[in-house]
C-alpha cells in the first residue's frame, strides 16, 4: 500500500473532533518554499526519508491524518516497543485514577496510597513520598536506570528493590530519571485498583482510543513494568498524542479531565541532560514561537504535541541505538520543529 492510500483509509475513520545516526550539523531542514500545507507534509517526509534510524512517521493535523509512512521496519498500523513512552502513558493513567477518586490527588503519599508497599525497615522518608515525585521523577532515591537498570530488573522485588535505594537527593528536589519509581507508581496503581497495569491501560485508554495493549513484561511479583516495555503503533501513538492534544476529549467523549492534560504540561523540573523542562511524564520544550510537549522513548520512539499549532507527530525509530548519540534527537526535534513552523507560516500568509 503506498503512502497516499494509506493516508485515505486511515484518515477515514481515524479523524478527531477539535489540540543514519546523524550529527547536529547535518539536520535536515525543509526547503524554503513549502509553506503550503501539502508541500510542508511532503518536505517533512522527504527530510525524514534521508534519516536512516528513523522508521515510521505519522503527523496529524487539526485532528486528520496528513501523513502515515514507514520509511523502513514495521508498517504505521503494527505496534512497536515505544519504551519509555510507557511512562507518559503511565500518567494518563494516573490522571484516570485521579478522576474516578482511586487516588485523593497527586499530594497523596506512598503511605496514605499503598503502605503495603514499603519495606520494613525502609527509610522514614519513603513513606512521605508524593504521587506527583514519582511522575516527575523527582523521589530523591538513586536512579534505577542507566548502569544500575540492569541490576534493578535482576532483583527479585522490583518495588522492594526502587525503595530500599539511598536518598541521593531530598524528595520534591531535583530530576533523577530512573524507571524504578514509575514501576513504583504502577505498582500504586494497582494496589488502590485491585486491577493490573495491563487492564487498566485497556479499560481506560485501549478502549476509547482503539489501543490494543500486548501484554508486556512483568516483574517476579506478577506486576506488568510501568514506565517501559509496552507497545503501540504509530498510529496509536498519535491518538494517545491527540488526546491531550484535545484536553482529554475522543470522539466527544472524556477520557482524561481537560485540568490533568493542563497540568501535565506545565513544567515542574528541568532535565539534567537536555534542559527541557518536564511535566507529568512529558519533557517540554520551546520550538519557536511554540511550546511543544513530547513523550520520548529509548531509541528515538517519540510523541510531538504542539496544540497551538494543531499538530501531532509521532515517530518510531532504531530501538539499537540510543536517540542522545550523535545529536539523533536533535535532529527529531529539528523536523517537527521546520514543520510547525512552516505550517505557521503558512497560516500566517
Amino acid at each position: 500500500m503506498n503512502r497516499r492510500t494509506l493516508l485515505k483509509s486511515v484518515a477515514t475513520g481515524l479523524a478527531a473532533t477539535a489540540l543514519p545516526a546523524m550529527a547536529v550539523t547535518d539536520r535536515q531542514s525543509m526547503p524554503a518554499d513549502s509553506a503550503s500545507p501539502a508541500r510542508a507534509i511532503d518536505a517533512l517526509a522527504e527530510a525524514a526519508r534521508r534519516v536512516d534510524r528513523l522508521h515510521s512517521m505519522v503527523v496529524m493535523q487539526q485532528g486528520e491524518i496528513v501523513l502515515a509512512e514507514a520509511f523502513r521496519g514495521p508498517s504505521p498500523e503494527q505496534a512497536v516497543n515505544i519504551k519509555s513512552v510507557s511512562k507518559s502513558v503511565v500518567a494518563a493513567l494516573v490522571g484516570c485514577a485521579i478522576e474516578r477518586g482511586n487516588l485523593a490527588g497527586v499530594d497523596a503519599t506512598l503511605g496514605e496510597v499503598a503502605a503495603g508497599l514499603i519495606p520494613a525497615g525502609a527509610d522514614p522518608r519513603i513513606a512521605g513520598l508524593r504521587v506527583q515525585d514519582f511522575l516527575t521523577m523527582r523521589i530523591g532515591l538513586e536512579r534505577q536506570s542507566g548502569p544500575n537498570y540492569g541490576r534493578w530488573a535482576a532483583s527479585d522485588d522490583w518495588v522492594r528493590h526502587a525503595l530500599t535505594r539511598p536518598f541521593v537527593a531530598a524528595p520534591g528536589g531535583r530530576m533523577l530519571y530512573s524507571t524504578a519509581g514509575w514501576h513504583v507508581l504502577g505498582a500504586m496503581l494497582s494496589e488502590v485498583t485491585g486491577k493490573s497495569l495491563l487492564t487498566l491501560s485497556r479499560d481506560w485508554l485501549g478502549d476509547p482510543l482503539a489501543i490494543e495493549f500486548a501484554p508486556w513484561t512483568r516483574d517476579p511479583q506478577g506486576r506488568y513494568l510501568a514506565g517501559n516495555e509496552m507497545s503501540m503503533s504509530p498510529l496509536e501513538m498519535a491518538r494517545f498524542g491527540e488526546l491531550y492534544r484535545l484536553g482529554g476529549r475522543w470522539k466527544g467523549n472524556v477520557v482524561l479531565p481537560a485540568d490533568w492534560t493542563t497540568q501535565s504540561f506545565e513544567p515542574r523540573t528541568v532535565s539534567p541532560w537536555s534542559n527541557d523542562s518536564y511535566g507529568y511524564g512529558w519533557f517540554l520544550r520551546q520550538m519557536g514561537d511554540h511550546r511543544v510537549a513530547y513523550a520520548r522513548g529509548y531509541g528515538g520512539q517519540v510523541i510531538h504535541v504542539a496544540p497551538l499549532a494543531g499538530v501531532v507527530v509521532a515517530i518510531t525509530s532504531d530501538t539499537s541505538r540510543p536517540a542522545r548519540s550523535q545529536g539523533y534527537m536533535t535532529t527529531l526535534h529539528s523536523l517537527v520543529e521546520d514543520y510547525v513552523s512552516t505550517i505557521q507560516a503558512g497560516n500566517n500568509e
